[in-house]
């Protein structure tokens, strides 16, 4: 528990939980971010982090940002970056922390722990860690399939994907694994408390499996209303963020991906199921 810990995007989703989970641990927080003067960060700041402006793109900010802390959680956001900037900005975090002496990275990663399924954001990952571990840090992964937050916020296009191309790209009865970003954090600090169980793992993270219908039917259930939808057609979704979320779903149609939720519960016994993260948000 000694000494701090770096916590990149700490004003996005998931490094902001990581953030909010650490400071509620009582462990010592460096939020890092591009802009310091953010709504978020001063919240941060508020809560006890201390804030301070890093660059995943600029090795030269992150050796700065991580001397003397003992952890660093790292993630990249390739929807924001790029997926090659993705692998420069993960590998460039890898560089810092192993020049910092660094005594434990968290890489939030996502999908599927092999090369080999065509979908870029997964296959860039696998390039990452596979540096990470080059390094030699003491590295755990964590992998969450589909966010929660995916059912209802406005910057997953949630009436678009969720409810009208991923049941026709993966099929809506087809099994996926859920997990709610705040429980990605508690489950990321966790494993800062606890190195010697979770250096050296790569854990696939899930406290639900359900299909979209299912979704759907607690989405009407929670809201009094079926989530809205807001059809698109694929071409037309492609140019606004790619093709590569597209593939993803058509992988998930031919691949099915199975994982124990027990497994997650067991690290954060609270990790909340579909119908509970649904019924919070409609409060």
């Amino acid at each position: 528990m000694d000494g701090f810990v770096a916590v990149l995007g700490a004003t996005g989703r998931q490094g902001g939980a990581v953030a909010r989970h650490l400071l509620a641990d009582g462990r010592r927080v460096r939020a890092l971010t591009r802009d310091p003067s953010s709504a978020k960060a001063r919240r941060l700041a508020e809560a006890g982090a201390e804030v301070m402006r890093a660059d995943m793109s600029d090795v030269t900010t992150l050796r700065t940002a991580f001397a003397g802390a003992h952890g660093v959680f790292s993630v990249q956001n390739p929807m924001i970056c790029g997926l090659d900037e993705e692998v420069v900005q993960g590998r460039n975090v890898g560089d810092a922390a192993a020049d910092a002496g660094v005594r434990h990275v968290v890489y939030g990663s996502a999908g599927i722990d092999r090369a080999g399924t065509g979908v870029r954001s997964w296959e860039s990952k696998v390039v990452i860690k596979a540096h990470l571990l080059r390094l030699g840090l003491p590295l755990t992964v964590l992998r969450p399939m589909a966010l929660m937050e995916l059912m209802t916020d406005k910057d997953f296009y949630p009436p678009v994907s969720m409810w009208h191309l991923m049941p026709k790209l993966i099929g809506g009865d087809r099994p996926l694994l859920w997990l709610c970003s705040d429980d990605f954090g508690a489950v990321a600090a966790r494993a800062f408390a606890e190195p010697d169980r979770f250096v050296g793992e790569d854990l696939p993270l899930v406290s639900d499996v359900l299909s979209i219908n299912g979704c759907r039917d607690l989405h009407r259930e929670a809201f009094g209303r079926p989530p809205r939808r807001f059809p698109m057609p694929i071409w037309l979704f492609e140019r606004f963020v790619g093709d590569d979320l597209v593939r993803m779903w058509r992988w998930l149609h031919d691949n099915p991906v199975e994982a124990d939720p027990a497994a997650t519960r067991a690290i954060v016994p609270s990790a909340r199921s579909v119908r509970d993260w649904l019924s919070s948000r409609a409060r």
